[in-house]
This record gives C-alpha cells, structure tokens and sequence, in this order.
C-alpha cells in the first residue's frame, strides 16, 4: 500500500482511500478509436448481451461454443481422432455421464462443431465428425493445453507455502 503520492494525482490515475491510507490504480477504458490491433477492438460494449441471448461479440460466441464442464475435453477427442462414436468418446472418458456425454455431443452439432452421421440399419450406427469450424477451434485447445501445461509445471516447481490459510 502506498501513502499519500507526491504531486497529487497522476494522468489517467484516480486516488482511492483504503483503511485510510492512499491507493492508486489506473483507469482502465476502451481502446484508443486510431488502435484497430488487438482482441477487443471490434467488441464493444453495446456487443455485450446478458446470459441467455445470442453472443456478438466474438470472444462470447467462442465462450458459449465451448461452454460447459468438459467440452474442451470431448471437442480434444474430436481433434485428437476426426471423428467417433459415442462408445468410443466414452471409454476415452470415462468420468464423463452418459447425460453429460449426450448433452455435449449435441451441444457441439449445434454449433456446427461435429456433424452426426447416422447410417441405417439395425442397430443404428452413428458417427460424429468433426467439421471445418471444429478443426478451426485447435489453435484454442492447443492454448488451453499450453497454457495448462506451463502452469502445472510452474505449480510442481514452485515451493509450497507453509500456511496456506485453508487450515
């Protein structure tokens, strides 16, 4: 915590008090209208929609794409195979219910992720593929992956403190 600054306030900064004390924080705002470069340029506020509306702005339409415990594990499967059937994304994951399996099966056809291939007979057989926006998607999971990967290493290396508080 800082005390009091000198000079008063800084540019772009407002001045907060905290148990008496001064604290500064930036204030952060949308992107200068000159900058078109960055990942939220084209999503301004207004393409914002409360839960239950269709998304706009592109980083909500990936969001509810990929919405959903284990989504980005079921569309992994997709990325990693092509296509599969329901046995066979059920014994790759096998803590996954059959209720949650079907629902993000479906979940993903409906967003245009993985097509359903029925082919008659009996017992019908089905087959998910995944489709052009599916593959479109391994550049997030392979983020995901990353960025999952350095923080497990970065937890497994890093010290552990002796009063974690949850005691």
């Amino acid at each position: 915590m800082r005390t009091r600054p000198p000079g008063g306030e800084a540019a772009g900064c407002s001045r907060r008090t905290l148990r008496g004390a001064f604290v500064t924080h930036q204030t952060v705002g949308h992107a200068p209208a000159g900058d078109q470069d960055g990942p939220l340029t084209d999503c301004p506020d207004s393409a914002l929609v409360p839960p239950g509306h269709e998304p706009r702005c592109p980083v909500d339409i990936t969001l509810a794409t990929l919405s959903g415990r284990w989504t980005p594990l079921v569309l992994r499967e997709f990325l990693r195979r092509g296509q599969a059937t329901y046995s066979e994304l059920s014994a790759a994951l096998p803590a996954l219910s059959d209720k949650v399996l079907s629902d993000r099966l479906a979940q993903l056809t409906s967003a245009g992720v993985i097509e359903r291939h029925r082919t008659p007979g009996w017992p019908p057989r089905v087959r998910y593929i995944l489709t052009s926006q599916g593959r479109a998607l391994e550049p997030v999971v392979r983020s995901m992956w990353e960025w999952g990967t350095a923080r497990r290493t970065g937890l497994s290396s890093s010290p552990v403190p002796s009063d974690t508080g949850l005691g």
